[in-house]
């Protein structure tokens, strides 16, 4: 039973704080924060996803992780992440537990982004920004696990070459940066997927 309890979220805390984290520092970009939110639901983990509304101003329609960008306010990334999940979907600062912290990426919108890995009790009573946010996606942690939903390619824009990645969930595509995100995700706990 894949059960997302203490034992699990203390060796990925431990797998997250002791590697070697990759941040960058790219001051002509946006700092923005997210976090990937975890959960047991029904006896396994499980990830969260957004759908953005068409009207948000970046990435719109797309899969995304609950986030957005640094506000000065915030003082850091880390309550950046927080403030916008719980202005996104609800979720209290307070019930929200950090785990660590991935790796930055950069976003073809010129965006710094820093993943927060946190973990929250289930079920949860979610208010979403009808502005921002239409639909949560419950997505379970094995089922990305599976290969076949997973495909990757290459896009070239002028000189730009890049490898774009895609988890296909039913109707849902996630791609792009959170694509980036999730893959870092998963290559970092392949011995806690059977834990």
């Amino acid at each position: 039973m894949r059960v997302c309890g203490s034992h699990f979220v203390e060796e990925l805390r431990s797998i997250l704080n002791t590697r070697e984290r990759q941040a960058i520092n790219c001051p002509a970009y946006v700092r923005a924060a997210v976090i990937v939110p975890l959960f047991n639901k029904e006896g396994s983990r499980h990830i969260l996803f957004t759908r953005r509304t068409e009207e948000v101003k970046h990435h719109k329609g797309q899969i995304s992780f609950p986030g957005g960008a640094f506000d000065e306010e915030d003082g850091d990334l880390r309550k950046t992440a927080l403030r916008e999940t719980f202005e996104e979907i609800g979720l209290k600062e307070k019930d929200v537990r950090i785990i660590g912290i991935l790796d930055d990426i950069v976003t073809s919108t010129k965006f710094v982004v820093t993943p927060f890995v946190g973990y929250f009790s289930y079920p949860y009573p979610f208010r979403l920004s009808q502005r921002e946010i239409d639909e949560l996606i419950e997505v379970p942690l094995s089922f990305l696990f599976d290969l076949e939903c997973f495909s990757e390619r290459e896009r070239v824009e002028g000189e730009l070459r890049e490898v774009v990645f895609n988890y296909q969930y039913g109707k849902h595509a996630i791609w792009g940066a959170t694509a980036r995100i999730l893959k870092q995700f998963l290559e970092l706990i392949p011995q806690l997927q059977t834990a």
